[in-house]
């Protein structure tokens, strides 16, 4: 009997779908992961802040040196708006700076942009309390994914603050120029209170750390007045005899402006008639003499007046007794908080001195080649040619008793130094220390010429402009600039980097010992003055000696 055919092998059943509903338990542990791990996306920004340059090596991020740049991406991390893989590697965030800065300089209006988590809200609150108080964030604008902050910048504006005593002709005169003007008639005063040779006195212009809240008490050397004691009583100037009261001792300090000694505050910067307080006093409350000031009147251009039977070579120290208050615009420093200009020098930045000054900067308007004014940069580079659009000194600044001549420079774009060469050959111009002419000899392509460069602490960066972004994008998008933050800026401005660039020449005299490198033997380019006021520039005359010829 045949058995029946096997019926054929019947495939596996599929596999059952997952079912496509969950259990409450299960909805409530979905939910959970989803608030715990929120995924957020990454955002084109364009970030505005200020920051008080003093302690830092500029903006740039540089390995194994203290930035600006560094502190700030460093924030972004511990922010949550940089994630761990990103850490140190600006170039897969997207990163830009709309302006460099140099050692020292400081900034209101700059920017950076780049790709960021902005989520969760309140970023720039949590970027400033990872930051110090020297360097403020304001705020962002959301900007389109091509942007960035250096390739779409048109133009930058920078100041610079120039003390009015630093146009002075007759102030902080090098050792050469006193030494020449006597017997002419009208003699220049030697300046004991700076370093007459131009070089560097122990204890200033040194590595300086951001205070805010500087305490005026700091002691003096108490060894200046057992040397100078008993010689302040009498001052020897041009012949006359000049001799100190001895029941309110009332002198000018290293900027041209008069301080009274008072039992309060020990040294105060009012000009103002008011009551005089005695020697015994001042000692007994204070602990602090007068011949530990000075040991002598200072002149009304800010130069120290020489006492009889000082010792040539003798300094004093720079240091004066003066109270520093955060906002010092048109403030009295005695800190009683009423308006009150502070006297000045004889000196004043009037119509005729406003005039030349704004002459000699005019100059440097238009495209001109800059190698000059920089370092590192050949003159056959095309990067040193530079278009500046203007350059004027219209208005002056008063903080903390010292006025100050505010000089906007506004171009594309700026060399390393370049801002500071420049008022650096301008002050020398106008301290008849040089030539006019000599601005056009050393934008000259074919001339190398040695330029003083000015100090770093009276240099910022105002704004940074977006006018060709912001005309293209206008519809769609924020205008990236400065405006919705003005107010902010102009607090951290008058809090921070003016308070310290006054705070810095009453305690150093940065700008005055400058002023005292301004010779022929630091700079020989600019040139000898004669008795005419004209000088030549002795680069110029070996320029155009033949080839082959010994001058």
């Amino acid at each position: 009997m045949e058995s029946p055919p096997s019926s054929p092998k019947q495939p596996d059943p599929k596999k059952l779908k997952m079912s496509t509903t969950t259990t409450d338990d299960d909805d409530a542990t979905t939910t959970d992961v989803t608030t715990t791990k929120p995924r957020y996306k990454r955002r084109k920004i364009a970030i505005f802040f200020a920051y008080c340059g003093v302690g830092y090596q500029g903006m740039q991020k540089n390995p194994g040196a203290k930035t600006i740049e560094g502190d700030l991406e460093e924030a972004l991390y511990l922010s949550g708006a940089v994630p761990d893989h990103d850490r140190g590697l600006p170039k897969r965030f997207d990163w830009a700076r709309s302006a460099r800065t140099d050692k020292g300089v400081s900034a209101v209006g700059q920017v950076v942009s780049g790709r960021f988590y902005i989520d969760p809200p309140g970023l720039i609150d949590r970027l400033n309390s990872h930051l110090p108080q020297q360097i403020r964030i304001f705020g962002y604008k959301r900007v389109t994914g091509s942007f960035n902050a250096k390739k779409f910048c048109d133009r930058r504006r920078y100041v610079y603050l120039v003390p009015v005593f630093a146009l002075d002709p007759s102030c902080h005169r090098d050792r050469e120029s006193v030494l020449a003007s006597l017997g002419s008639g009208s003699e220049l005063v030697k300046c004991v209170e700076c370093s007459e040779r131009g070089r560097k006195v122990f204890g200033v212009m040194g590595k300086r750390a951001f205070n805010p809240n500087a305490d005026k008490g700091d002691d003096l050397d108490p060894e200046l007045g057992k040397k100078f004691e008993g010689e302040i009583g009498m001052c020897v100037v041009g012949g006359e005899e000049q001799r100190g009261e001895e029941s309110g001792y009332t002198v000018d300090n290293a900027m041209g402006m008069p301080f009274q000694v008072t039992a309060e505050t020990g040294v105060s910067l009012n000009g103002g008639p008011g009551p005089a307080v005695s020697r015994s006093e001042v000692e007994g409350e204070n602990g602090v003499s007068l011949e530990e000031h000075d040991c002598g009147n200072l002149n009304a251009e800010g130069c120290v007046k020489p006492c009889a039977g000082n010792e040539e070579g003798d300094v004093l120290s720079p240091e004066l007794g003066v109270e520093e208050k955060k906002i010092g615009s048109d403030l009295d420093v005695s800190g009683n908080g009423a308006k009150n200009v502070v006297k000045g020098s004889e000196f004043l930045y009037g119509e005729e001195v406003r005039e030349r000054f704004n002459g000699i900067l005019k100059r440097y308007e238009g495209t001109h080649n800059f190698h000059n004014f920089t370092t590192r940069t050949k003159a056959e580079d095309p990067s040193a040619k530079r278009y500046i659009i203007s350059f004027d000194a219209k208005t002056t600044v008063t903080v903390q008793g010292m006025e100050f001549v505010k000089c906007e420079v506004v171009g594309q774009s700026f060399m390393l130094h370049q801002i500071r060469k420049m008022v650096g050959l301008a002050v020398a111009i106008i301290r008849n220390c040089a030539p006019e002419s000599l601005i056009e000899t050393a934008l000259q392509q074919d001339v190398n010429i040695n330029i003083p460069t000015a100090p770093e602490v009276g240099l910022y960066l105002d704004e940074c402009f977006f006018a060709s972004y912001n005309q293209k994008w206008k519809d769609s998008h924020e205008e990236v600039s400065m405006k919705a933050y003005a107010a902010e800026a102009e607090e951290f401005k008058m809090n921070y980097i003016y308070s310290h660039i006054a705070s810095t020449e009453h305690n150093e005299g940065v700008v005055g010992l400058w002023l005292h490198s301004l010779n022929h033997r630091n700079h020989p380019d600019l040139g000898i003055v004669n008795n005419e006021g004209t000088s030549e520039p002795k680069s110029v005359e070996i320029d155009v000696v033949p080839e082959g010829t010994v001058s």
